[in-house]
């Protein structure tokens, strides 16, 4: 099971989103997309999720910050307690034995990260 973790700010556009995801690898494979669940209603995420044809999978930011992450934000781990909101998610959701196929990859204008972890869904 593939799983793109996101981390975004508030006005993203999906071509950010967009845009990291490519640059982590893409969705080909993917079975879901995934984000701290305070985000997971952003527009510019649903629509990313549609043109994927996968679902949005909210990650309690309590679980995330459980999480420890080969990419660390100082600003990231102030807020949410681990080191990429991208890595963490995508590691959450895709089970126990996730591990990372692609760190963080940051969209150009900044607002938009991405990162792929693969795993049992478990």
């Amino acid at each position: 099971m593939k799983v793109a973790g996101l981390g975004f700010k508030k006005d993203v556009s999906l071509a950010s989103l967009r845009e990291a995801l490519v640059a982590a690898g893409g969705p080909a494979g993917l079975a879901a997309v995934a984000t701290v669940s305070d985000k997971a209603d952003a527009e510019a995420l649903k629509l990313l999720a549609r043109e994927c044809g996968v679902p949005i999978k909210a990650v309690p930011a309590d679980v995330l910050a459980r999480i420890i992450t080969p990419t660390q934000s100082k600003l990231v781990a102030e807020k949410f307690g681990t080191g990429s909101v991208a890595e963490a998610a995508a590691l959450a959701v895709a089970g126990s034995r996730a591990r990372l196929i692609a760190t963080r990859a940051v969209s150009r204008d900044g607002t938009a990260t991405a990162a792929i972890a693969e795993g049992d869904g478990a």
